[in-house]
């Protein structure tokens, strides 16, 4: 696997983790509607997805155009597995079939 390859795929986790943090943030309640943006978890989730779209844009030099949409489908997994970790949120059957066609449809593309 190329360093482009592991490039694209290290940013689809940080990707859902920034996701995830924008979840965390709106469900706080905050003092005002000015701190619902400039809060941490706000500013770092958008920092890193600037970060992401930079490493996106140098993965694909070395990666095949084909490749980046069908390894960024892994996000909804990421975010899933996230959210159940981190959250303490449940799935839903559907979520779970979803991802499974996910990871399906990726896997037959690839093979």
């Amino acid at each position: 696997m190329s360093i482009y390859m592991m490039i694209l795929i290290v940013a689809t986790v940080f990707s859902a983790f920034s996701q995830v943090l924008l979840k965390q943030s709106a469900r706080r309640e905050h003092a005002s509607w000015i701190r619902e943006y400039l809060n941490w978890r706000v500013i770092t989730a958008y920092g890193i997805s600037f970060a992401v779209l930079f490493a996106n844009t140098y993965a694909y030099t070395g990666v095949d155009m084909r490749f980046g949409p069908v390894i960024d489908t892994f996000t909804y997994v990421f975010v899933m597995v996230f959210s159940f970790v981190l959250l303490k949120e449940k799935f839903t059957r559907g979520q779970l079939i979803g991802n499974l066609i996910i990871i399906s449809g990726v896997l037959i593309y690839t093979l």
